[in-house]
């Protein structure tokens, strides 16, 4: 709003610079003529020399564009510096140095042009930076993928060449075999459906199924469910619900998908034995589910990329028995979260950790 107010000013600005400009140039070259036509005029009245200002009077109009030419030119002198200023710096861009500034201290259109000049230099170049930083992404993605997914396929092969050599010993070792390839097939698929799951929600096309839901109760049924898995690693599951219904418009399967997550997150790096806790509370506008348990410190590099997919913040961590993911799990949960409108945040105290899942209410609900 302030620009499109300030141009119009700015037009008149230099419009009367050049105004300006070009009534001096006439004035002083007016004077030149005048004050050599009057010398011309005392010289003849003197020598009684006729046909010489016959001659120099058809000089005069030849003089006078010559010493308007000349003078209006020293007057713009300033002006056609900035602009071949300008012009060059457009060169200098051109030819690909976007960190270069062109620079005109001006307060009418040439400064205006110089500003948007720069700006459209620096604006290329962020593009060009986050271009890069897309490049780079994808480069980590293949990295990521092909890292994740090599292990268990490896291990797969390595179960089915000892099955078709027939290099067991006996049934028991036949059995094991075969669990070991279900169990590495199973991981596999985990990885695929947690990549798929991935791209989908990262989709602009990414569509919610919302339906009117019992956070509360849904809640209750991933812990019922999720509680043997926790007893087998000596972990104590720790609820503070509430048994007030909460009911509001989600998808059901993507919060069921996010919270299972944050469970799972929970879990592989609680230190064993130790608990987690779950908490949810609700307030007029919208609802917060806290999973905490407690772990091994993370540094604030570690606690600021946590979230980044791909990423593991140790990958020297063990996950006593639990086959790791491909660090996709915090990225899915928060995209689900702002797919809902809502946030997904880390509170890392020393070796406390809670994850805030907080879901605005939908309206119409």
């Amino acid at each position: 709003m302030i620009n499109d107010v300030q141009r119009p000013r700015q037009k008149k600005r230099i419009q009367t610079h050049i105004l300006i400009r070009m009534v001096l140039s006439l004035i002083i070259t007016c004077s030149i003529n005048i004050s050599l036509s009057i010398l011309l005029l005392q010289l003849g009245n003197v020598t009684n020399w006729g046909w010489v200002l016959n001659v120099l009077s058809f000089l005069l109009t030849p003089l006078f564009l010559v010493i308007f030419v000349f003078t209006f030119f020293t007057l713009t002198r300033r002006i056609v510096k900035d602009l071949v200023t300008l012009e060059q710096g457009l060169q200098i861009i051109a030819e690909g140095d976007l960190s270069y500034r062109v620079d005109v201290e001006r307060q009418d259109e040439l400064g205006l042009v110089a500003l948007n000049i720069n700006r459209m230099a620096e604006r290329l170049e962020q593009q060009i930076i986050k271009e890069r930083e897309v490049e780079k992404s994808k480069m980590e993605l293949i990295t990521g993928i092909s890292h994740d997914l090599r292990t268990p396929l490896t291990s797969i092969i390595g179960y089915i060449e000892l099955l078709r050599t027939e290099s067991f010993q006996d049934k028991k070792e036949y059995s094991r075999f075969v669990q070991n390839t279900y169990n590495k097939a199973i991981h596999l698929k985990q990885l695929l459906d947690d990549l798929f799951e991935y791209t989908r929600l990262s989709s602009v096309d990414s569509r919610l199924n919302l339906e009117r839901v019992d956070l509360s109760q849904l809640l209750n049924q991933l812990l019922f469910e999720f509680e043997p898995l926790a007893q087998d690693n000596s972990v104590l599951l720790v609820k503070d619900i509430g048994k007030s219904p909460t009911i509001t418009l989600v998808d059901s399967e993507k919060i069921a998908r996010a919270i299972d997550n944050l469970l799972m997150n929970a879990l592989k790096y609680s230190l064993k034995p130790g608990s987690i806790r779950i908490r949810m509370i609700t307030e007029s506008e919208q609802c917060t589910i806290e999973v905490e348990n407690k772990g091994t410190p993370l540094s604030k590099d570690q606690e600021n990329r946590l979230f980044e997919r791909f990423y593991k913040a140790d990958h020297s961590r063990k996950s006593e028995g639990i086959q790791s993911g491909a660090g996709l799990g915090l990225s899915i949960a928060r995209n689900i979260a702002e797919l809902h409108h809502g946030t997904l945040s880390l509170e890392h105290n020393h070796d406390i950790f809670t994850f805030r899942l907080r879901l605005p209410f939908q309206k119409g609900v």
